[in-house]
């Protein structure tokens, strides 16, 4: 497994984040049982970076907390089979890990969310990266039987590590 880690933001937060960020990758793999070695890489950014990102790929002049980038497609969330149909689109040719793709977390999100819901920065950034792994192995919520699939598989991944509210 190769998790690219890279801190642009200025503000730093103040925890082992490459240690959650890598804990949690793992653990998103695991639960949703990826047959593959997987690539993930990973940007830590202010508000004002993720919001320029956010207008540029989603037209939302706004920031966010993440953003996610996944680049295999989907029939269903989480169905692997068909990767190996189109090695050269999924897999990287250099250390034969399949590529999910790319999240971006906003730090001063992190910091923001975490005073607002009653919790600590390192559960916010664990629910962050866990939320966009899903979405890196096809999972969506713009319907709430989707939201409510993808709460519950995050809550589940966060309690296999131990980052509950």
């Amino acid at each position: 497994m190769t998790v690219s880690i890279e801190y642009e933001a200025e503000k730093k937060l103040d925890l082992p984040y490459e240690k959650i960020i890598k804990e949690i990758v793992e653990a998103s793999l695991d639960f949703e049982k990826c047959p593959y070695e997987a690539e993930v890489n990973v940007i830590l950014t202010d508000n004002d970076a993720i919001q320029a990102i956010n207008k540029e790929y989603r037209q939302i002049d706004a920031p966010t907390d993440v953003l996610s980038f996944p680049m295999v497609d989907y029939e269903k969330p989480s169905d692997f089979d068909h990767v190996e149909d189109a090695v050269e689109d999924y897999f990287n040719p250099e250390t034969g890990e399949l590529m999910l793709g790319d999240i971006v977390i906003s730090v001063d999100k992190v910091e923001e969310q975490a005073e607002k819901y009653g919790h600590s920065q390192t559960r916010e950034l664990a629910f962050l990266v866990a939320h966009s792994m899903l979405h890196l192995c096809g999972y969506d919520h713009m319907v709430d039987e989707e939201r409510l699939v993808m709460e519950d598989r995050q809550r589940q991944i966060l309690d296999t590590r131990g980052y509950t509210r």
